[in-house]
């Protein structure tokens, strides 16, 4: 038989879309019943590295958490379509999980109908494979200078017959406005679909809302089904941006860790295990001064490497990083950052951009036309110096990046370079600044524990949350009236 969909909705981007749909995705995964996740485009460059049939590709980050809370394997069908923004104007086509050359140079309104096909594609295989189908909008299904090439929102509802739910981020203000001129810009049909509206977000007396939804469901026959409070510190990782700071609730003395925020700052999910141990006090750096008095410092993944050590140097922050070097302390690259710490980038296909790198490492990187996606299980060596704790664990995570990184060609064996994981991890000879392509070091339990002395909060105990919070301040029976086939 084939599945039910739900769709989320949301009045405009940063209403609350995704963690809902996580929340649904571990509701009806509870009640013993094949749930995936769906999404049908998606734009971040937070990815993941998930199974893709006869090879590994990439999807969003969200619908690899998605897919988690569902209880079910990740898998490109459920994010057919990944947009990776490059600049202001210009992002990298990723579908089913690979990266087209072709689409990439696309002008945008002319992919619409040729990403339609793998979109159905990937839909009609999850609808036949699973019970429930929980499907994920985007921004808002009301834009009307983007509704006639719209493939997320309501062409999917269509094509899925979805009962949709449309949620508002009431903190922001004018929620009622936002559902009411949402609703009145889709078409009767589409309307239809709409089983009920949510307000997210609510802090202070819901009495207070009165007579509000009592009027918005008399001019528009919808219910307001859910009134969710404002749940800050939920555990799950953004899907964009920059984490806001003030979700921190580190403790006294705790480590002070400081990420390098640069404009096109890629895979930043892999951190929320830090935001969620109060042992680590997270630091999104953007100016020197922010790095002062910090214990260690990231230079995470970069979707530009090059563009994003440019920013680095205008900022000052080269030389802040260099005397945190200097100084013995923790300096850790990850990907793009890995790149940075080298001694060049070299670009012979035009892929990135040729630099001189911060000379921190003796690497050098050459960005190569094929593109590296893999899950890596993988395990360091014997380490000295500030990254001991390292030493022996195993490790897993994921890898994707265009460069090939080899040790300086003047660099003698064994001279100032210590390969701490085979063409995938090197530290200095002085044992503190550390170079990685592996993502997601920091979601393995063994290496928070060894550095932080925590591995609590675990993603599956957030989903519990996240689904008991919005099945609680939802009305009794919408859930379960949602998968209702009668």
């Amino acid at each position: 038989m084939a599945a039910i969909c739900v769709m989320v909705l949301g009045t405009s981007s940063g209403a609350g879309k995704s963690w809902i749909t996580t929340a649904l995705c571990r509701y009806y995964a509870n009640q013993d019943l094949k749930v995936a996740p769906f999404k049908a485009q998606n734009m971040s460059n937070n990815a993941r590295v998930v199974d893709a049939g006869d090879r590994e590709g990439e999807i969003g980050s969200a619908q690899y958490f998605q897919a988690l809370a569902a209880k079910a394997v990740p898998s490109v069908q459920m994010n057919p379509v990944l947009l990776k923004p490059e600049a202001d104007t210009r992002s990298q086509v990723v579908v089913m999980g690979r990266v087209d050359s072709i689409l990439s140079k696309t002008p945008w309104r002319e992919r619409s109908e040729k990403l339609w096909p793998a979109i159905q594609i990937a839909l009609d295989r999850l609808i036949d494979s699973y019970d429930v189908v929980v499907i994920e909008g985007a921004g808002s299904p009301a834009e009307i200078n983007l509704m006639a090439s719209d493939i997320v929102n309501l062409r999917v509802a269509r094509y899925a017959n979805a009962k949709c739910l449309l949620v508002t981020d009431i903190d922001r203000g004018g929620a009622f406005a936002h559902l009411y001129g949402t609703w009145a810009l889709l078409e009767k049909t589409d309307q239809q679909r709409i089983a009920g509206f949510i307000l997210n977000k609510f802090r202070g007396d819901a009495a207070l809302l009165a007579p509000a939804p009592a009027m918005l469901q008399g001019m528009t026959g919808i219910p307001v089904v859910a009134t969710i409070p404002m749940l800050r510190a939920h555990g799950l990782p953004e899907e964009d941006g920059v984490f806001d700071d003030h979700l921190s609730n580190s403790i006294a003395g705790a480590i002070r860790v400081a990420v390098i925020a640069y404009p096109r700052i890629s895979n930043l999910d892999e951190f929320q295990s830090l935001i969620n141990t109060t042992n680590v006090k997270l630091i999104w750096a953007r100016e020197p001064q922010e790095l002062l008095d910090v214990d260690w410092i990231i230079l995470p993944g970069s979707k530009h490497t090059s563009s994003d050590l440019d920013w680095l140097r205008t900022q000052g922050l080269d030389k802040a990083i260099s005397e945190h070097a200097q100084a013995g302390k923790h300096v850790l690259g990850i990907c793009g950052g890995l790149q940075m710490l080298g001694s060049a980038l070299n670009d012979p296909y035009g892929i990135d951009g040729s630099r001189r790198g911060l000379n921190l490492l003796s690497l050098d990187t050459v960005f190569e036309q094929a593109k590296t996606v893999k899950q890596t299980q993988t395990q360091f060596a014997s380490i000295e110096g500030v990254w001991s704790f390292l030493s022996g664990l195993s490790v897993s995570g994921y890898e994707i990046h265009h460069g090939e990184t080899t040790p300086h060609s003047s660099l003698g064996d064994g001279e100032g370079l210590l390969e701490i994981i085979p063409e995938i991890a090197w530290l200095n000879s002085a044992g503190n600044v550390m170079g990685i392509y592996v993502h997601g070091l920091f979601e393995n339990a063994v290496v928070m524990e060894a550095a932080f002395h925590d591995a609590s909060g675990t993603l599956d105990a957030v989903f519990e949350k996240l689904a008991d919070h919005f099945e609680n301040n939802a009305e009794p029976g919408l859930l379960n009236s949602l998968i209702d086939r009668h």
